[in-house]
């Protein structure tokens, strides 16, 4: 990919940019004027440079498996954080050793199912943009929701702290335990206007589901503090393909599935993948009315062609656009089952 010779803004993916559109500036970087290509290079172009992001690492307190930078915006121009500042950003190259397969696909995957995310189906999330480095290798970007405009910190917990578990006291696969049924439990206890958020959570499963991200786990769920005292959900982040990667990942990183206990409908028993009826029996034990559920399951089980435009306008190359499509495909398939035939 040639950073030079770009089509679409490599933020919001309009057509006719060779750079950020104006609104992609507004929304990411407080309308100045950044480059899309970095002026430093990737981790895996020498050991100075990889160390250099190693103790750049540690400055970050955003846990997962990817390798994460934390960047500051001075001016106009983003760099690596120093000891004892706040960064604004979140910078995800593409992993130097990653135990999966198409890594150099793993950004502009990101990118493009959080654009489907905020774009297609309104879904409240984190702005992110991709990025270039000096030798036109792609990154990640995303700008930090757990700090205000004015550098201040917002309080912010993942469902892994609510539920108490961590890794030390709970071994690594603390953060895929329970259900999502589970979170909505813990939402209730700590959430104000539950009837509201559990509606944008819900839509946040189905549209997991949909779009195959199989590392939906606990630490990617969470609660902001708004000025008045009260949580709300914050703003999704870390949406992915995963079968992009990992051809065999399950439905759902959390290990119960959509239920808490041993449930399953008689439509999971019989088809052996989650369908309309499992998602309708959702919406219900998290408390929406059915007419609601009916709504929102008509708006993602209806092929939408502004998902499709933006899969041929992203960044992925042929053969992860062809399987991203694909993979988007099967899903509306599998959602269009219904047992019950309450479709």
């Amino acid at each position: 990919m040639n950073p030079l010779d770009l089509k679409y803004c490599p933020s919001t993916l309009a057509e006719g940019f060779n750079t950020y559109s104006p609104s992609a500036l507004r929304n990411m970087f407080f309308g100045k004027k950044v480059t899309h290509i970095l002026d430093f290079d990737p981790p895996d172009v020498s050991e100075e440079v990889a160390e250099k992001f190693r103790q750049n690492s540690k400055t970050i307190s955003i846990s997962g498996a990817q390798f994460k930078q934390s960047l500051v915006l001075e001016k106009n121009k983003l760099r690596l954080t120093q000891p004892g500042e706040s960064g604004q950003y979140i910078l995800k190259p593409v992993p130097i050793r990653p135990p999966f397969g198409k890594p150099e696909e793993l950004p502009a995957n990101e990118h493009l199912t959080m654009q489907i995310a905020k774009q297609v189906y309104g879904i409240n999330a984190a702005e992110c943009a991709l990025i270039f480095f000096k030798n036109g290798e792609p990154a990640y970007i995303t700008k930090r929701f757990d700090y205000n405009n004015d550098g201040q910190k917002i309080a912010q917990e993942d469902f892994a702290s609510l539920s108490g578990l961590a890794r030390g006291k709970d071994g690594e696969e603390y953060k895929n335990q329970g259900s999502y049924e589970d979170i909505s439990q813990i939402m209730k206890s700590h959430v104000g206007a539950y009837a509201v958020e559990v509606e944008k959570y819900y839509e946040r499963i189905v549209l997991n589901y949909l779009f195959n991200n199989g590392d939906a786990h606990l630490k990617n769920f969470s609660l902001s503090q708004t000025p008045s005292g009260d949580f709300v959900l914050s703003p999704a982040y870390d949406m992915i393909d995963t079968r992009i990667h990992i051809p065999s990942d399950s439905f759902f990183a959390l290990r119960d599935g959509l239920f808490s206990g041993d449930y399953s409908t008689d439509s999971f028993k019989v088809l052996g993948f989650y369908a309309y009826d499992d998602f309708y029996e959702f919406g219900r034990k998290v408390g929406l009315m059915e007419s609601r559920i009916t709504k929102i399951l008509d708006k993602y089980r209806n092929e939408n062609g502004d998902t499709r435009d933006l899969i041929n306008r992203s960044f992925l190359g042929a053969e992860a656009k062809t399987l991203f499509g694909y993979h988007y495909a099967d899903r509306l398939r599998m959602l269009n089952n219904s047992y019950a035939k309450k479709i």
